[in-house]
């Protein structure tokens, strides 16, 4: 039996959704009690900041990510296909990334021109990536290249998610994923 999520988890998700949506800056407490279906008193039980909320919206993200981290090791056969795995969420979250961008990108972007307090927070999410991506390259044997090709897929990853929001051009990111993966691959066999 699945339990019934608490309203604090139902206002973390609301705000996770809204801050990509609309950005952190652009969502109001009224917004994420609105869209949950609370009064603004029963908010305030909850949470008193925004800033509370952010931190809870990354610590959740950190969590997916640490999860689908997990799944990917455990679903890949071998580190290419892991790889492969994390290219391929671009083509997962197309829809997502034509609307609104990487959900992981515009948050730290908007963290950074705020000089915002949980920038660091948030870039976790992002030396995550790194990490797992750094593990992947190093057993593909890649050795003290493999940092510099995690920030490199991290990078180019980013800025097919920017382009894509842009010109709202889902054939640029099906044929950068084609490209990376042929990449990856090229690596492999070298």
């Amino acid at each position: 039996m699945v339990s019934k999520p608490s309203t604090r988890d139902k206002i973390v998700e609301v705000a996770d959704l809204l801050f990509y949506q609309r950005g952190f800056e652009h969502t109001s407490f009224a917004d994420i009690a609105g869209s949950v279906g609370i009064s603004r008193g029963n908010f305030y039980h909850h949470f008193k900041t925004k800033d509370e909320i952010l931190s809870e919206v990354i610590d959740l993200r950190l969590a997916k990510t640490r999860a689908m981290l997990r799944d990917w090791q455990a679903e890949g056969q071998g580190p290419a296909e892991r790889i492969g795995c994390f290219i391929q969420i671009l083509i997962a979250n197309q829809a997502k990334i034509l609307m609104y961008g990487c959900p992981v990108g515009t948050l730290v972007s908007e963290l950074a021109k705020l000089e915002h307090a949980s920038q660091d927070h948030a870039n976790a999410v992002f030396t995550l990536f790194r990490d797992w991506l750094h593990t992947q390259f190093s057993q593909l044997g890649q050795g003290a290249r493999a940092d510099a090709l995690a920030m490199q897929l991290l990078a180019r990853s980013q800025g097919v998610a920017t382009i894509a929001t842009a010109f709202r051009d889902a054939e640029f990111i099906e044929t950068e994923v084609s490209q990376m993966k042929d990449w990856v691959q090229t690596l492999s066999a070298a």
